[in-house]
């Protein structure tokens, strides 16, 4: 064996472990995907409808995604295992079209964030006028309602002409301690302002999507980043395989 080829086998070595950890951090990765695809799709299923007006494919997409990339990352451990030219440069391509799409997404989302507020405001309008107390948008209200302790779109007014104020008055979801209301009391405007939170919903969900809005960014941008890593140890483990003709065990 050649002196040369002695002093690149540690490195080929080196670059084989820092691939496979590499490979086993972005398996992770997509196994958290699936998990909070699936988790979104059964536990936020009703809150999805106040956001957009039309069903959202946003957990399927993210369970879609997750599971590619689990079966990639499998990919890549056995690529680098086997030591196959082909085989790294096909997983470099495939993480080069994860980090475009990751990086289209939340370029995307940052950019079109204003049209995201005024599509929420849209529907969420919308589903106080059509509350009615049993569909899964009406569900959905009561549960930012309580959770947000808030009450209506500004403010408890919205809820004066809806459909169900005449019917039911303002939902018992707005009510600052729920012993407090009577039903009475919630189809009496001038009463109920006493008895409901003030604030309205629509500021307070906003500010908590502006306020995470820094780390959600930092987040996206950083996973889309690392990606670049296992793209420059998949190119220079094949580089120093095809050029030193180094077949692994």
């Amino acid at each position: 064996m050649s002196p040369r080829r002695m002093e690149t086998k540690p490195v080929i070595f080196c670059l084989k472990m820092l691939l496979l950890l590499y490979c086993l951090v972005f398996w992770v990765t997509g196994v958290v995907l699936i998990s909070v695809g699936l988790w979104w799709r059964f536990m936020l299923g009703p809150y999805t409808s106040l956001i957009s007006s039309s069903p959202s494919n946003a957990p399927y997409v993210l369970t879609a995604t997750g599971g590619a990339i689990v079966l990639f990352g499998l990919f890549g451990c056995f690529a680098t295992c086997r030591g196959r030219c082909w085989m790294l440069r096909l997983y470099a391509v495939f993480l080069s079209l994860v980090f475009m799409t990751e990086l289209i997404a939340g370029i995307s989302g940052f950019v079109f964030r204003h049209e995201i507020k005024e599509t929420f405001l849209t529907t969420y309008s919308e589903a106080v006028m059509r509350y009615d107390g049993r569909d899964d948008r009406s569900l959905a209200v009561d549960g930012v309602q309580r959770r947000l302790l808030c009450c209506g779109v500004h403010n408890y007014t919205s809820w004066l002409s809806s459909l169900y104020f005449p019917v039911g008055g303002i939902p018992s979801s707005c009510c600052v301690t729920f012993s407090d209301c009577s039903a009475a009391d919630l189809k009496d405007a001038t009463m109920a302002a006493r008895k409901v939170h003030k604030q309205g919903c629509y500021e307070l969900v906003m500010s908590v999507i502006e306020g995470n809005l820094g780390i959600i960014a930092g987040v996206t941008f950083g996973v889309a980043f690392s990606q670049l890593i296992g793209v420059s140890l998949a190119c220079c483990l094949s580089r120093f395989i095809n050029a030193n003709q180094y077949e692994m065990v």
